[in-house]
């Protein structure tokens, strides 16, 4: 008789996030470092956190190509942050990491053939990361985490373990867990990026991604499906 295996449980990381933030000394806000990929991506992420952290945005994102793509999401999310002041009065600062685009693909390009959201994904999930966790670490914030939980094509358990790995090569700076998709966060994330009329980017990022983007392009001006 074949044994039938129990697919493992998922962890609710949106109740995690949600127990850590009760667990925060009132009256103190913790100093959190934000990765961020771009603006659409940062609305709910920064409602969520704002209220109860000092944040500071981290945009190390040189996977984004060509270069006008990647000025134009930094662009956008600059210009989110001003109407996050504006609205809210939340001032918060941002780091940009200098472009470099060639450097950063050394290490995913021997993957350009593996399928969306595999390895490659993974390992860049976790290069941005990684970056921006060193940073927090050196840099005395209290916690870190990433935007990145918001995307229905990221897979929130990959994510966030990737989080816990990092975690404990970080002695100081705690990772905070999350999902912010969930409880409809990714449907308040799209009525706040219809309201600030945010540039809606159409692929991930890379070049990979942006080349599978142009060939879907070229098929609906063909006529193809």
């Amino acid at each position: 008789m074949t044994r039938i295996k129990t697919p493992p449980k998922k962890t609710n990381y949106y109740l995690v996030s949600l127990q850590e933030i009760e667990g925060l000394k009132a009256g103190v806000k913790p100093k959190l470092l934000l990765h961020a990929c771009c603006g659409p991506c940062s609305c709910f992420p920064l409602t969520f956190l704002c209220p109860h952290f000092d944040v500071t945005i981290y945009f190390n994102n040189s996977n984004i190509y060509p270069f006008e793509e990647y000025s134009r999401r930094l662009e956008e999310l600059k210009k989110l942050l001003e109407c996050y002041k504006r609205d809210y009065g939340y001032d918060i600062n941002i780091i940009v990491e200098p472009y470099d685009n060639p450097g950063y693909m050394k290490d995913l390009l021997p993957y350009q053939d593996l399928r969306e959201g595999g390895i490659r994904c993974q390992l860049c999930y976790e290069k941005r990361m990684r970056g921006a966790y060193d940073y927090a670490e050196k840099n005395g914030f209290d916690y870190f985490t990433t935007v990145m939980t918001i995307s229905r094509q990221k897979d929130s358990q990959i994510m966030n373990n990737i989080g816990k790995k990092l975690e404990a090569e970080h002695t100081r700076c705690k990772y905070f867990y999350s999902d912010f998709k969930k409880n409809a966060g990714i449907d308040k994330a799209r009525e706040l990026r219809l309201h600030y009329e945010l540039y809606n980017q159409q692929y991930c990022g890379c070049q990979i991604s942006y080349g599978g983007y142009l060939q879907k392009e070229k098929l609906k001006e063909s006529g193809g499906e």
